[in-house]
C-alpha cells in the first residue's frame, strides 16, 4: 500500500514529458512535416496610421519558388460580420481581420503575405514588397491622449468593471491624520516567449485541415478558424501537445493561424507560417497605464480612505480591458473606497493578458503607496499591513474560501530576516552599496472553469487520462497524471495523459491559473466515476471477498480494491475486469463552479513578497540579492512544478521592476527595440537567490481538489517589493516603472 508520503499528489515529480522536451522529440508547432507544404511570411507595414495607396509586388511574385503573394486585393475568402471573428476571450470591439482593407490601424500591421516553397524563397521575396501610403495623424502616447480617456461602455465577459464606490472616501481622505497622494506609470510591456507564434496547417482534403497551432486553448482556435472561414467542427483538429511559453499572449488566436489557414485554403497545399521576434511585437501587449492613488490613514495608520484612478491604453478597434483597479478595493479593510478606470485609445495593435492582467500592475502601484504611507505613519510597512488586514473580500463583503496571508507575512519575514531591517531609509551599508529590504502583499484569483475530462482504464492496469487543456509550461502533463495515478492508486508510469488536442473533452484555455483546479478537477471526477464503475463489478463477482461491502468502506491501491478493515481480501482491477469480460473502462468527468457556494464565497491566493536589494550608491546599479516568496495556494500537487511556477513569476516580476520597457519613438507611432538584444528581460547574472515558501493551507471550497492555481501569483507583488526595497535603499521613491538606472540618478 502508498504511503501518505509517496501519494502522487503533493509529492515532488519531475515531469513526464521533460524526457521528450530534452531529446527534442517533442514537437512544436513549426516541427511538424507535412508533404508538399508552402512557407507564408508575413509583410508589415511601415507607418502607424493611413492608407495603402500603391503595393508592389511584382518583384517579389518573380522569386523562384513563389507561389503566391496574397494582399487585401486578393486576400482568400473570409467572413464579414464581427460575430465571426469573436474568439473565447476577446474584448468588446472590432476584432482585427487582417488583409481586410487597405487602411493601416498600427505600425507592423500585416500589409501581404508572401508564399512560396521554401522560407528562404518567402522571406526573401518578403523583403521585395514595397508600398505606397497616404499617411494620417496618429498617437501612440498614452500620456497626450489621456485627455481623451472614456469609460468602456461595453464590458469585458469576466473581467469585472471597478465596484460603485463605498462611503465617502474623499471628505475622509482631507480629514485624514496621514495622507498619500501620488502618481504612477508602468510602461507597456511584451512577452517574448521562447518559442515564435507558429502555426502548421496541414491540408487534407476541401475543407479538412489538421492544424498545429502555437495557443494556450486548441478548443478557442479551433472555433475562431471553423467561423471565420465557414467550416464544419468536424473538419478541423486543432493540435498544440507543446507550447514554448505563452503567459497570455496565446490566448487569443494571432495573426500567423488566419494566414495559414486562409492561405492553405485557397491553394489547397499545406502552409507554414512563423512569426518573427519582431512582429510578436505587435501581436499583443501589457498595456502602458497611468495611476492616481490616495491613501488615507487615521493616527495610528488605520485606512479611512482609497481612491485609485487608472487609465489604460487599448487600440482604435477593440476596448481591451483588465481588472487593473479593483484590487485597491479588496485588499485591505477600509470603509471609503473610490476606484475608476478608463481607456485611451491609440494607434497601436491590441493589448492582451499578460501573466496576472491588472493585478501585476495595480497590486504593483497600491503596494508602493502602502509602503510610502507607512513611512508616512512611522510604522513598519509588514504592520501596516497587518492593521489593515481585511478578513472578508471588502468590495463584495462575500467570506474567503480560506485565507492564510498573515502566516505568509509571518513565514516570509523570518526568512528574509525582517525583524534586523533598520527603518529609515539609507540607515544599512555594505561597502560601497547601500542595503534595503522592501516587501508587498499579493493576491491574485483562484478560479473553478467548467471542463470536461475522459478516464480510460485498461486491464493491464494503465489507465489514460483525457482533456483539451494545454500545457504551455506550468506542468499540466505531469500534474494530470499524478491525479489519475492518485485516485486509482497507481504508480504514476502506468498513467498516460492526453491534452492539447481540439478533439478532446471540452476544457477552458490555459489561463488565469485555473487549469489545475478545472482540468484536474474534471480528470479525478473522471476517475473516481471508474471507481465505482470497477466496484460495483467487483461487488458481482461470485465468492466476492468485497462482497458485503460499501464503496466507502474500500481503498484502491497498487493496483487492487481492498477493504480498508481487511486489506488482505482484496481484488485486482485485471481480476474484476476479467470476471466483467471487460477490456476497458470507459468515464466521462465534469468540474464546474457551485453558484450556492459563489453567493457567499470568494477564493484567491495570497502571498507575501520580501525583497533584498543592492544599490551601488556611485553608479546607481541595482542588484537584487535575495526574493522570498510566501505562498498560501491551497493543496500544492506538485512542489517541485508548483516551485518552478513561482520562480519564473517572481523572475517577471523583477522584468517588471527593472528591465522590461518598450521603447517607442512616437514621432513615428514606432517600437524601436523589439528585439531581445534591446528589450531587456531578466537574464541568469540577473537573479541570485529566490526563496520560495509553500504556507501550509487547507481549503474544501475553492475546488474540489482544493487546489487553487500558481501560474500568475509570482508575479503578483514582486516588482512593489523590489521598489520598496530601493526607496529604503536609497532614500529615493521611483514611480515611473520599470525603475531604470536614469532614473535613480535623475532624483539626486
Amino acid at each position: 500500500m502508498q504511503t501518505a508520503e509517496l501519494r502522487p499528489i503533493g509529492h515532488p515529480t519531475s515531469r513526464v514529458d521533460g524526457r521528450l522536451k530534452v531529446t527534442g522529440q517533442a514537437k512544436y508547432a513549426a516541427e511538424y512535416p507535412a508533404s508538399d507544404l508552402l512557407y507564408g511570411v508575413i509583410v508589415p507595414g511601415a507607418i502607424a496610421s493611413g492608407r495603402i495607396k500603391k503595393l508592389e509586388i511584382d518583384r517579389a511574385r518573380a522569386v523562384p519558388g513563389v507561389v503566391e503573394v496574397f494582399t487585401h486585393e486578393n486576400r482568400g475568402k473570409a467572413a464579414w460580420l464581427d460575430r465571426n471573428w469573436h474568439d473565447e476571450v476577446a474584448p468588446p470591439g472590432h476584432p482585427f481581420r487582417p488583409l481586410h482593407s487597405d487602411r493601416i490601424l498600427f505600425d507592423g500591421q500585416p500589409i501581404a503575405l508572401v508564399v512560396a516553397d521554401s522560407f528562404e524563397a518567402a522571406r526573401d521575396a518578403a523583403s521585395l514588397v514595397r508600398a505606397e501610403y497616404e499617411v494620417a495623424a496618429h498617437g501612440t502616447a498614452l500620456d497626450l491622449q489621456r485627455s481623451a480617456a472614456y469609460d468602456p461602455p461595453r464590458k469585458r465577459d469576466g473581467i469585472p468593471p471597478p465596484p460603485a464606490p463605498r462611503g465617502e472616501a474623499e471628505k475622509l481622505f482631507s480629514q485624514a491624520a496621514h495622507r498619500v497622494s501620488a502618481d504612477y506609470r508602468v510602461n507597456a510591456e511584451h512577452h517574448n516567449p521562447m518559442e515564435l507564434f507558429a502555426t502548421t496547417c496541414v491540408f487534407e482534403g476541401e475543407g479538412r485541415l489538421t492544424i498545429y497551432e502555437k495557443t494556450q486553448g486548441s478548443q478557442n482556435s479551433q472555433g475562431y478558424v471553423t467561423s471565420v472561414f465557414g467550416l464544419k467542427t468536424g473538419n478541423v483538429r486543432v493540435v498544440n501537445h507543446y507550447v514554448g511559453g505563452a503567459f497570455g499572449a496565446g490566448l487569443r488566436p494571432q495573426q500567423q493561424l488566419f494566414f495559414a489557414v486562409m492561405a492553405s485554403l485557397e491553394l489547397k497545399r499545406s502552409v507554414r507560417v512563423v512569426m518573427t521576434r519582431a512582429q510578436m511585437f505587435y501581436i499583443g501587449y501589457r498595456p502602458d497605464t497611468y495611476h492616481a492613488i490616495s491613501l488615507g490613514a487615521d493616527h495610528d495608520g488605520r485606512l479611512v480612505s482609497i481612491m485609485h484612478d487608472g487609465v489604460s491604453a487599448t487600440s482604435l478597434y477593440e476596448d481591451y480591458q483588465e481588472a487593473l483597479v479593483n484590487w485597491s478595493g479588496m485588499m485591505y479593510h477600509c470603509d471609503n473606497v473610490r476606484l475608476s478606470y478608463a481607456l485611451a485609445k491609440l494607434n497601436t495593435a491590441t493589448p492582451c493578458d499578460m501573466r496576472a492582467p491588472g493585478a501585476a500592475v495595480g497590486v504593483t502601484v497600491l503596494e508602493c503607496a502602502m509602503d510610502e504611507l507607512s513611512y508616512r505613519v512611522g510604522i513598519d510597512p509588514l504592520e501596516l499591513r497587518k492593521l489593515n488586514f481585511a478578513s472578508i473580500e471588502e468590495s463584495s463583503g462575500k467570506m474567503h474560501t480560506s485565507k492564510a496571508l498573515l502566516s505568509c507575512y509571518e513565514q516570509g519575514a523570518a526568512a528574509i530576516g525582517w525583524r534586523q531591517r533598520k527603518r529609515e531609509p539609507r540607515s544599512m551599508r555594505d561597502g560601497h552599496d547601500l542595503v534595503g529590504l522592501g516587501m508587498a502583499t499579493g493576491m491574485w484569483e483562484a478560479s473553478l472553469q467548467k471542463a470536461e475530462a475522459k478516464a480510460r482504464l485498461m486491464a493491464d492496469g494503465r489507465l489514460e487520462v483525457s482533456t483539451a487543456a494545454s500545457d504551455i509550461g506550468t506542468g499540466t502533463w505531469t500534474i494530470l497524471a499524478q491525479i489519475g495515478a492518485d485516485a486509482l492508486g497507481l504508480p504514476i508510469e502506468a498513467v498516460t495523459p492526453r491534452i492539447g488536442d481540439s478533439s478532446l473533452p471540452q476544457s477552458p484555455v490555459e489561463g488565469g491559473s485555473w487549469t489545475a483546479a478545472s482540468n484536474g478537477s474534471a480528470v479525478q471526477s473522471a476517475c473516481e466515476a471508474v471507481k465505482q464503475t470497477l466496484f460495483k463489478h467487483a461487488a458481482k463477482m461470485a465468492n466476492s471477498p468485497l462482497a458485503g461491502a460499501s464503496f466507502d468502506d474500500v481503498e484502491f491501491e497498487s493496483g487492487r480494491i481492498a477493504r480498508k478493515d481487511d486489506p488482505g481480501r482484496s481484488l485486482s482491477f485485471a481480476e474484476v475486469m476479467h470476471a466483467a469480460d471487460l477490456d476497458e473502462i470507459v468515464e466521462d468527468g465534469k468540474a464546474a463552479p457551485d453558484p450556492a457556494q459563489m453567493r457567499k464565497y470568494v477564493s484567491y491566493t495570497h502571498s507575501a513578497v520580501f525583497a533584498e536589494v543592492r544599490v551601488d550608491e556611485e553608479l546607481g546599479v541595482v542588484r537584487i540579492s535575495k526574493i522570498v516568496c510566501a505562498t498560501a495556494a491551497g493543496k500544492i500537487l506538485n512542489p517541485k512544478t508548483a516551485r518552478s511556477q513561482i520562480l519564473g513569476g517572481v523572475v517577471m516580476g523583477i522584468g517588471m521592476a527593472l528591465h522590461e520597457e518598450a521603447m517607442t519613438d512616437h514621432r513615428l507611432g514606432k517600437i524601436m527595440n523589439h528585439n531581445l538584444a534591446e528589450y531587456h528581460v531578466p537574464v541568469h547574472a540577473d537573479i541570485r537567490d529566490i526563496e520560495v515558501i509553500f504556507v501550509k493551507e487547507q481549503d474544501d471550497k475553492a475546488s474540489p481538489l482544493g487546489v487553487k492555481g500558481l501560474g500568475e501569483i509570482g508575479i503578483v507583488g514582486t516588482a512593489a517589493a523590489v521598489a520598496n526595497a530601493i526607496f529604503h535603499a536609497t532614500g529615493r521613491r521611483v514611480r515611473y516603472f520599470p525603475i531604470t538606472i536614469d532614473k535613480l540618478i535623475e532624483q539626486r
